[in-house]
């Protein structure tokens, strides 16, 4: 998995030491290397790098996880979860890379082919919205 090529600049940085409470949505590249408590939705592309906490789901383009995440990922062009990573929730990939040493757990759809993708990833959700009225 990689960057597309007319996506590389970071468009937003949210540095060590912050903290944001609440929902973010960013038009763009975004690097996470702060705290986040709520949803984050990208356009384009997430970095969270090592020292970086979500807790919340994230939707991004693709992602790459190097900190911690107890939230559910979405990211149909790729994951990749790094060494450093440690993932608490689900996975919707059509990609996943995950290196040695990283933790993951919770379930994972990775489908290629575009139409198994979205019907898979429909269902999920479909699941998803159900259990949350219930609880």
């Amino acid at each position: 998995m990689a960057f597309t090529s007319d996506d590389i600049s970071i468009n937003t940085l949210i540095g060590p030491g912050s903290f944001v409470s609440g929902d973010i949505k960013i038009n763009g590249f975004i690097r996470i290397d702060g705290d986040i408590k709520g949803k984050i939705e990208s356009s384009s592309n997430i970095i969270i790098g090592e020292r970086a906490k979500i807790q919340g789901n994230i939707t991004a383009s693709s992602i790459v996880v190097g900190g911690i995440v107890l939230g559910d990922i979405t990211a149909p062009k790729g994951i990749k979860l790094l060494s450093t990573s440690v993932v608490i929730g689900d996975i919707i990939t059509k990609s996943i890379q995950i290196e040695d040493d990283a933790i993951f757990n919770g379930h994972c759809i990775s489908l290629s082919i575009e139409e198994e993708f979205k019907a898979s990833s429909r269902q999920y959700l479909d699941q998803q919205a159900i259990r949350s009225k219930v609880i």
